[in-house]
């Protein structure tokens, strides 16, 4: 066990989060073969992403926090680009111009790349910087964050746009925020909400919290997807129908079943003890993240490891409430579980990032 765990600290690799991360991706693929119609295309698809991935979470691992501190502005400003070129030229695909394809080559969504900028660009800015922030830090903060949130609220994408507004919030709280602003920031949800939906929002995404809070006002309409999700999970009992022998999914009632409402495809095959495995699997990813916070030696290191792990919390917690009805539907996939090659690449990323932060303290240590 010594010389396993020397190696793997060599490494900078995080023996219990890589364990895990192999538990719920492999997992994820028999659902997804289920999930996708017996699809081999779509399964070797995303076990190349999960290839990559791991690559990519190896690579990032061996650098040093400080070292990526150094080139988190680099990233800022092309991850901004990005996005602007997403505006400009972006592929265009089922009403959203969230692409970016260069045919033949890459075909990607930069959108996915700012859940990992941005709370590592609102880190490296109030690390440097006095806390708790003064109002003009705070302000700053709040103006990288916005940039890029108003850029992906374009496209349209109104979940990511809300998931990398919340990991640059996440940065801005730990920091030590004064519980008067904070009071402010709950107050000004109202008015905000208001807004946005006058505003900001569009007509498909306003229709999405109406058949929220009303799913059988239009059964056979926009109220269709959760009302079969629901069934699915629900007719899935405690043990489930047995993998691959769903009916929702493989008869087409189900909508968006390899991707969103994959939990549905989980709930239905595997029923409630599937799904309680899978929440374990998450609730320990996430305990394992929260004390790489608490034992991160660089405040740097603290702020983006805890933001980083809260984040991923928040992609489960919204797909998991948008799928059982307990949330309007905003188009958040199942971290490692639904299908996506990007999604997959930023979340290895960002564990390889967390790693990094423990692995490199570890090795501080021993020196």
């Amino acid at each position: 066990m010594r010389r396993r765990a020397s190696l793997l600290q060599r490494l900078h690799i995080d023996g219990q989060l890589l364990l895990l991360l192999v538990i719920l991706i492999s997992g994820g693929l028999f659902v997804l073969y289920s999930a996708s119609g017996k699809s081999w295309d779509l399964l070797f698809k995303q076990a190349a992403s999960f290839g990559i991935g791991l690559i990519a979470m190896f690579v990032i691992a061996q650098f040093e926090p400080r070292f990526m501190a150094r080139w988190v502005p680099v990233g800022y400003v092309l991850g901004v680009l990005l996005l602007v070129a997403v505006d400009v030229m972006g592929h265009n695909a089922m009403g959203a111009t969230r692409w970016i394809n260069i045919p033949g080559v890459i075909r990607f969504q930069p959108s996915e790349l700012m859940k990992i900028i941005m709370p590592a660009t609102i880190a490296w800015y109030l690390s440097k910087r006095s806390l708790p922030p003064r109002l003009q830090h705070l302000a700053i903060s709040l103006l990288l964050i916005g940039i890029p949130f108003a850029l992906i609220v374009r496209q349209p994408d109104l979940g990511t746009a809300l998931l990398v507004l919340t990991s640059g919030a996440f940065v801005t709280f730990m920091a030590g925020l004064r519980w008067r602003w904070i009071l402010g920031a709950v107050l000004a949800i109202v008015p905000v909400a208001v807004g946005m939906w006058t505003f900001v929002m569009h007509n498909y995404q306003k229709q999405r919290v109406l058949t929220f809070l009303d799913p059988e006002s239009d059964p056979l309409g926009t109220g269709w997807n959760i009302i079969q999700s629901k069934a699915a999970i629900g007719s899935g009992g405690v043990f489930g129908k047995g993998w691959l022998l769903g009916t929702q999914s493989h008869l087409d009632f189900l909508p968006e079943s390899h991707t969103d409402f994959i939990i549905a495809v989980l709930g239905e095959e595997f029923g409630l003890v599937g799904i309680c495995l899978l929440l374990l699997v998450y609730l320990l990813l996430v305990a394992r993240g929260l004390v790489i916070t608490a034992q991160a030696q660089t405040l740097f290191g603290k702020l983006l490891a805890g933001s980083l792990t809260m984040t991923f919390f928040i992609y489960v917690f919204i797909n998991i409430g948008m799928v059982s009805g307990l949330l309007p539907v905003v188009g958040v996939p199942l971290p490692f579980i639904s299908y996506g090659g990007t999604s997959m690449v930023t979340l290895m990323t960002g564990f390889g990032i967390l790693m990094s932060i423990h692995t490199h303290r570890k090795w501080i240590a021993q020196v």
